[in-house]
């Protein structure tokens, strides 16, 4: 997987092609991100690249929070500087609101580094990742299109209910995994292979087709799909569809 950038959704608009068809796109703001740590095979296990978007304010950051992109002098770190340890490299940047890391190869990156759209030069479709819209305790027919009960006379104040939901002599019981009430959205979604409609590097703006998940405002993840693109035409360019 390659690294992506975090960001967060500005809304949707439209844009016209020269033939003049309508394209909805979604608007992100993404970037530039802080590269915060480096994570390796010999002191962590792994490769990979550890980013954060969003600085939070120092009075509402813990210290734990802080002394992950700086320096702060405490007794642990002097005893270890002391006794010849060699403290990781730190960004030297504000705390984050939102983190995350991409499990990739770490060639080329280093601590400290900023990163901008430019990551996605040559990348046509992306995926990305959001918090859903939370949409509360629903029932059957709203969170899973359940038919509901029929509308006539034989039918007393019941015509949204789902209907049966055990078995019979055997084994029952309810089955898990049901489709029931409950919470409905307020989840991890993934829209993949979405394509890339414009890029505007000096203001961190990505133009990308279709809705993803989540309201205005709310944090997302953009990483290069690895799904084969479906190539069209975008005013004479080549782009996933």
């Amino acid at each position: 997987m390659s690294v992506g950038l975090l960001g967060r959704k500005i809304g949707m608009t439209q844009v016209y092609e020269v033939t003049g068809k309508a394209i909805p796109v979604t608007v992100l703001e993404l970037g530039p991100c802080d590269v915060l740590q480096v994570k390796t095979n010999e002191k962590d296990g792994y490769e990979a690249v550890q980013i954060g978007f969003d600085d939070k304010k120092s009075s509402c950051a813990s210290r734990s929070e802080r002394g992950h992109v700086a320096n702060i002098d405490s007794k642990r770190q002097n005893k270890k500087a002391a006794s010849g340890v060699a403290m990781a490299p730190k960004a030297g940047c504000e705390a984050k609101k939102f983190i995350k890391e991409f499990v990739t190869s770490v060639e080329g990156f280093e601590v400290g580094q900023k990163l901008d759209l430019s990551v996605f030069d040559g990348i046509t479709a992306v995926d990305v990742i959001g918090i859903s819209k939370g949409r509360g305790y629903a029932g059957t027919m709203t969170r899973h299109n359940f038919a509901g009960q029929r509308a006539s006379h034989g039918v007393k104040k019941c015509h949204r209910h789902m209907g049966g939901t055990g078995c019979s002599a055997y084994p029952s019981r309810v089955l898990k995994g049901k489709k029931m009430p409950g919470q409905y959205g307020n989840v991890r979604t993934t829209i993949r292979n979405i394509a890339i409609i414009k890029i505007d590097v000096e203001n961190n703006l990505m133009l990308i087709k279709g809705g993803v998940p989540g309201p205005n405002g709310g944090y997302v993840t953009v990483r290069p799909t690895n799904m084969l693109p479906r190539p069209r035409k975008f005013n004479g360019e080549l782009v996933a569809n």
